[in-house]
Formats: structure tokens, C-alpha cells, sequence
């Protein structure tokens, strides 16, 4: 059970993963959480950091698409000036919005990582979803209302995760 919400890499920041870095991974499209891991929940504009990760990304020719509970409405209007495409109501912690994405690239489980700060929704989904993925630490220290729920919960799983697998680490990136 435990094992759902366990990530396969623990990374401090995205922006910190370099194309270079995926594609030895045999990744050929980043899946990412919106809020608090490609944007700032309150920030829709992202930052410097985000827009030169996301032109390596596009020089590399690995596609990013944002798969995020939100509504259509919310997501459209928080990608609206990075230009990503994007799955709204995905159902996470379930697989949906990740296999919609998955099927519309044509690609294989392999080919793909899901990124998000979240284990309760972001990484319970990718493992659902039979794919790899990046947890990463929030881009604030805020959260929005109902996402302050998770963490609460969150906080238990992650102490139950430590003694299960002590060799969890936080790294730079993925090969760290």
C-alpha cells in the first residue's frame, strides 16, 4: 500500500533536471503538476528559471504538459502565457489525465515522468499510471486551502515512507 506513494526520484527543484538527464533516463515527455511545482500557486507568470528550463526542454524536443486537477478554466488561464499544453480534471491520484496524455503522444510508459510536490495526488497518480516519477519540494511554503488538507496527511505518509525506505534522499538532480 505504502508503496503508491513512494517516488522514484527526490529532486530539489525541476529546473535543476536537464534534458540531458531525461533523455539517459529514456524520458521523451515530462508530464508536471501547475501549482507550487511549475508556477507558484499565487504567480501564474512563472519564473526566469521555469521559462529556460522549459526553452531547454523545447530545444531538446521533449514535449511538457501540465495534468492538473484543476478546472479548464483555472489551467488554461494559469498556462495561457507559458503556452503548454495541458489536461485538466485529471483525477489525481488516479491514472486518467496521465494516460490521456500518455495515449495522445503515443508513447510507452517508459517514455514518460510525472512531476509533482505532492505524494497524495502527483506521485500516488504516476505510480498508478505504471510511470517514473519526480517529487519535488513546493515552490512556497503556502498552499491553497484544500491543498493544506493533503499536507496534513501528507506529513504521515511521509513518516511512514522514512522507515520504510531510509534511503529516500533529496537530490540536485537525478544524478545526484
Amino acid at each position: 500500500m505504502l508503496e503508491i506513494f513512494k517516488p522514484t526520484w527526490m529532486v530539489n527543484t525541476i529546473y535543476s533536471v536537464s534534458p540531458a538527464q531525461l533523455k539517459e533516463q529514456g524520458v521523451r515527455a515530462v508530464f508536471s503538476d501547475l501549482d507550487n511545482t511549475l508556477i507558484a500557486w499565487n504567480n501564474p507568470d512563472g519564473t526566469p528559471e521555469l521559462k529556460e528550463w522549459m526553452d531547454a526542454l523545447r530545444e531538446a524536443h521533449i514535449p511538457l504538459i501540465v495534468i492538473s486537477n484543476n478546472s479548464k478554466e483555472r489551467v488554461g488561464k494559469a498556462v495561457n502565457s507559458l503556452d503548454l499544453p495541458f489536461v485538466s480534471r485529471s483525477l489525481k491520484p488516479l491514472s486518467f489525465g496521465i494516460d490521456r496524455a500518455r495515449k495522445k503522444l503515443n508513447l510507452t510508459k517508459d517514455e514518460v515522468v510525472m512531476v509533482g510536490d505532492q505524494l497524495l495526488t502527483d506521485i500516488a497518480a504516476a505510480n498508478q499510471a505504471g510511470i517514473r516519477s519526480i517529487l519535488v519540494r513546493p515552490l512556497l511554503n503556502t498552499d491553497k486551502w484544500d491543498t493544506r488538507i493533503n499536507r496534513f496527511f501528507e506529513r504521515r505518509v511521509w513518516k511512514s515512507l522514512n522507515k520504510k525506505y531510509p534511503d529516500l534522499k533529496w537530490q540536485e538532480d537525478l544524478n545526484d
